[in-house]
């Protein structure tokens, strides 16, 4: 079958079905799961399927609601876990500064933390402040501004300000997607903004994003390819997504 009869039978089944599932087209059409990995990053381009782990689905049933902290905090849990463990070889030395994103793949950072952690940390959202607290060794600065409930983050003109009068080390960010073409991405606008602070104030930007998260896009975006330094993402993530964030400049950690 060639790959162009291969990428229409995927599209009539995300037509049909809403879903397609990486290991079943395999099965099913005895090729490669990398295959049809690259297959449908091609219907994602041409806006016929939106990636998610494992697959992906119709962009007609695609999510475009932004999910709470409650119900992100189950998706992907393992994952998370994995890639907080490996995350832990970017903190700043005692001296150092980080900022810890808003997010659950940040909070998963910061649970990992060891007993003896030591370092000066900012962050602007709430629920981590909590968790960072809890450390002795750790100096926290919590910047303040309009908590948003859907993420328990501060947002607003302050918050940016504050930021953007900061000196980071290193910056832990969360993302809802990652792409090549739009960088960094997420569905709200204030959001956006604090992070594209959070960028500009660091030396070195660390995404902590699970393989569902690349070749995804929302409607925002807050940093571009280049201004990732280092990717950390979990094994899910197919080889050719790896290279090509590679060539474009980032260090992709697969935990």
């Amino acid at each position: 079958m060639y790959a162009a009869e291969r990428r229409a039978l995927l599209a009539s089944r995300l037509s049909e079905h809403g879903r397609v599932s990486v290991v079943d087209a395999a099965d099913e059409l005895g090729v490669s799961g990398e295959t049809i990995r690259r297959d449908l990053d091609v219907l994602q381009r041409h806006g016929l399927a939106r990636r998610v782990h494992g697959g992906a689905v119709a962009r007609s049933v695609a999510q475009v609601v932004e999910l709470g902290l409650t119900d992100r905090e189950a998706q992907h849990a393992p994952e998370k876990e994995a890639i907080a463990h490996a995350a832990l070889a970017f903190l700043p030395d005692a001296d150092g500064w980080a900022a810890f994103d808003a997010g659950t793949s940040t909070a998963a950072l910061v649970d990992a933390l060891p007993a003896d952690a030591a370092f000066d940390a900012v962050t602007h959202g709430t629920s981590i402040a909590s968790s960072l607290a809890r450390h002795e060794g750790v100096s926290l600065l919590l910047v303040g501004g309009r908590v948003r409930p859907t993420t328990a983050a501060a947002v607003g003109a302050d918050t940016v300000a504050a930021y953007g009068r900061m000196r980071l080390d290193v910056a832990f960010l969360g993302t809802n997607g990652i792409a090549l073409e739009r960088g960094l991405t997420t569905p709200d606008v204030e959001e956006a903004a604090v992070k594209r602070a959070v960028v500009a104030a660091a030396r070195r930007v660390v995404v902590l994003a699970d393989s569902s998260k690349i070749d995804t896009e929302y409607a925002m975006s807050f940093a571009p390819i280049d201004e990732i330094d280092v990717l950390v993402t979990d094994r899910g993530v197919a080889r050719e997504q790896v290279s090509r964030l590679e060539r474009a400049g980032v260090e992709v950690v697969v935990a």
